[in-house]
């Protein structure tokens, strides 16, 4: 019998980030966007847009200014279709199907409906929900699954999906890390005089005490990291945290204070982050350099974001195939 040639699919690849402001303008609607998730604030409406509306207002002023110190915009999208170039490139290397990869924002442009009309237009056979989130959280991944899904079942209902949930252990998003982080250590005279401090943004506690998985696949991924570099002296910490609420700790400024006073110098990395956005150019770069100065810390190294590292695009890719088998 005749061999008949197996007919090449169309996938369609949708890389999940948060977004940012696109200019100044732009930072009290994404502001409101944010607190406006229910994933975010669990409150019922009008309640929660009143919240979101009040705590925006609030917020304006402070993320303004920490935007004009990244020219009066988040880098965040343009990051993310570096990222997505590299990917679709990668993945239609030797390919059986046409991959094609889109961006969906959480809160801000492109949104999933937006994305979800530009799928459309492709109309492929497959889609893969791909996160650029790593560990998985309610706060990120789910947020913005349970909105793509909302939106995918009004403009694109017939069409198949497969969902990625979280890779914290994935070979090449460990293996990116290590690379760079032993690159810096590898420069150093004395490693030893240096702590790790593995930052991730930090959660509310009552999220996680509800059964998030976060925390625990931040661990799963600094101990295989750890696995693999032997530094003895690390410790796992969390940033970003606002409001009154108890958010996940240790906290990242207090460790770099701690790390002060043992006479230590730090290494840090932004463990939960894979494109360089307000938390680590600003938040990292300058504020808790600051402090690091402030606490008579010796010498801070901030080791960059995973971005379009070949190991990371190639778990992504490694990642996507392996979802449809």
């Amino acid at each position: 019998m005749p061999v008949h040639d197996k007919k090449e699919q169309k996938i369609a690849v949708i890389l999940f980030n948060l977004g940012g402001p696109d200019n100044l303008k732009a930072v009290k609607p994404f502001l409101f966007n944010l607190f406006y998730d229910p994933a975010i604030i669990a409150l019922k409406n009008p309640f929660r847009w009143l919240v979101a509306k009040i705590l925006a207002a609030k917020k304006v002023p402070t993320a303004k200014e920490i935007y004009k110190k990244l020219g009066g915009k988040s880098p965040l999208l343009e990051q993310t279709m570096e990222q997505a170039v590299a990917l679709e490139n990668k993945l239609n290397e030797d390919a059986e199907n046409s991959f094609k990869c889109f961006i969906s924002m959480r809160y801000w442009h492109p949104f999933s409906y937006e994305t979800a009309m530009d799928v459309k237009k492709f109309n492929p056979d497959k889609i893969i929900l791909l996160p650029l989130y790593p560990q998985y959280s309610i706060t990120t991944t789910g947020s913005s699954f349970i909105d793509w899904i909302k939106n995918i079942q009004k403009i694109l209902p017939d069409v198949p999906y497969y969902a990625v949930r979280d890779y914290p252990e994935e070979e090449g998003f460990i293996e990116a890390h290590f690379e760079m982080i032993k690159a810096a250590i590898d420069q150093l005279d004395h490693p030893e005089e240096y702590r790790i401090l593995y930052s991730a943004h930090g959660l509310p506690e009552k999220i996680i005490e509800a059964g998030d998985p976060y925390c625990d696949q931040i661990e799963q991924t600094c101990a295989a990291i750890q696995k693999k570099l032997g530094h003895p002296d690390h410790v796992i910490c969390f940033q970003s945290r606002v409001g009154p609420l108890k958010w996940t700790e240790p906290y990242t400024d207090d460790e770099i204070l701690r790390a002060g006073k043992d006479g230590k110098s730090i290494i840090i990395i932004p463990i939960a982050f894979v494109s360089e956005h307000s938390e680590t150019l600003v938040e990292l770069d300058i504020e808790y350099r600051e402090l690091a100065i402030e606490a008579k810390v010796k010498d801070y190294i901030r080791i960059g974001a995973i971005c379009c590292h070949p190991l990371y695009i190639t778990a992504l890719a490694k990642l996507t195939k392996n979802i449809m088998i």
